[in-house]
């Protein structure tokens, strides 16, 4: 793909996010999330050393007890009163004791990650991954990003968060633009509005590799593993978890996590997937329970962590099942954290599945090669043909 230059670009008109324009005409419909209203948000005044702000200068803008829903109705993301904060105004958003943003204001962070995501100027699409994207236009990002809110959570959050976003974008920009029964001519013309040409051109050309269509198998073979829907919608679980503490006034478990982000309104689980893990989770939890009241050496504490370990199995490396993003096994679990990660064993088969997904994207990259090397032979010999017979006719 393409490396992201802007040299001899023609500025869009569309371009996200700034200020002096129409941010509902540049938000795509297809997107939506509940309106905000920063009356109900707290918002601190910045001070020369944005990082850190007094509990002196934060002004609470509006009602103290925000509601848990804003706005039951979905509407487009107006973010105009963000914009028209101050220069020395921010939106504080704050963080869990493990390190995730949480109330009303992470809510409006993550749809203004997902505007920036979305911003071609800043996070060009025509890279092949996140990794790829270079730290210059991250730190531009988050640097908008800071303009605008007080982060108690750390840059390392925004920027994996904001890859994700990146990817969500990129993800529906191929469905709905290169994912037509059109030809590879008709989808380099079929730019997305607000897309810079030369990005999605790079982007179609690697889409319709070998190699692009490889690394989109191994994505939906991985999402075809999941077996749940998530239901809470720009909720997050940290954020799920935080309302209903503050409502009951109890610490929420993972297990009554799982159950609530897993239901439709109706109280119905959302799948049978979804309906049967939760009938086993229940029977194992009551199994548990009758072994601990009979038994002092059992951790209360810790049974959610062992009845989810046996049900669904160990945890995925660098992951909590229903804690969200920005939770690690070793920062959840401490020092217990081996006994719910992977066994040598499978640790070793997880290793050689990886291994063998390389070998088998550096094959399809080997014979792309050699096919494009083989094209070019197949072209210059063609060229000098033509140039042979010129000669002649001279």
């Amino acid at each position: 793909m393409g490396n992201g230059s802007r040299d001899d670009i023609v500025e869009r008109l569309e371009t996200l996010p700034f200020p002096e324009q129409d941010l509902d005409e540049n938000i795509p419909s297809t997107r939506k999330m509940p309106r905000r209203r920063l009356r109900d948000l707290s918002i601190v005044h910045n001070t020369t050393n944005s990082e850190e702000v007094s509990t002196e200068q934060q002004t609470v803008v509006g009602s103290s007890s925000v509601p848990e829903i804003l706005d039951e109705g979905r509407g487009r993301t107006l973010l105009t009163d963000l914009y028209n904060l101050n220069s020395v105004e921010r939106v504080k958003v704050t963080r869990n004791s493990h390190g995730q943003p949480v109330g009303q204001e992470a809510r409006l962070l993550a749809g203004y990650l997902g505007i920036i995501a979305q911003n071609a100027n800043m996070l060009p699409i025509n890279y092949e991954s996140w990794h790829n994207m270079p730290d210059s236009n991250k730190n531009q990002a988050l640097t908008n990003i800071k303009d605008r809110f007080a982060l108690e959570v750390s840059d390392a959050y925004i920027k994996k968060a904001l890859g994700k976003k990146w990817r969500d974008n990129k993800s529906i920009l191929k469905k709905e633009y290169f994912k037509k029964p059109i030809s590879l001519e008709e989808k380099l013309q079929n730019v997305p509005p607000g897309m810079l040409r030369y990005q999605w051109e790079d982007a179609v050309r690697f889409w319709n590799l070998k190699k692009g269509e490889d690394r989109e198998r191994v994505g939906t073979s991985s999402r075809q593993k999941q077996k749940f829907t998530y239901t809470a919608g720009s909720r997050s679980f940290a954020c799920v978890a935080q309302a209903v503490e503050a409502s009951s006034g109890q610490k929420v478990g993972r297990l009554q996590l799982f159950d609530i982000t897993h239901r439709k309104k109706d109280g119905t689980p959302m799948t049978s997937e979804a309906a049967e893990i939760m009938e086993k989770l229940k029977d194992k939890k009551a199994e548990y329970e009758a072994t601990a009241s009979t038994d002092s050496s059992v951790n209360f504490e810790d049974i959610d962590n062992r009845i989810i370990n046996k049900v669904l199995g160990p945890e995925r490396y660098g992951r909590v099942r229903f804690q969200g993003s920005g939770v690690n096994p070793t920062q959840y679990f401490g020092s217990t954290s081996h006994q719910y990660m992977p066994s040598e064993s499978q640790s070793q088969a997880e290793v050689q599945r990886l291994k063998d997904q390389i070998v088998q994207i550096q094959a399809s990259t080997d014979e792309q090669i050699s096919q494009l090397r083989a094209e070019a032979a197949a072209r210059e010999a063609e060229q000098n043909r033509k140039y042979n017979e010129l000669q002649l006719q001279l």
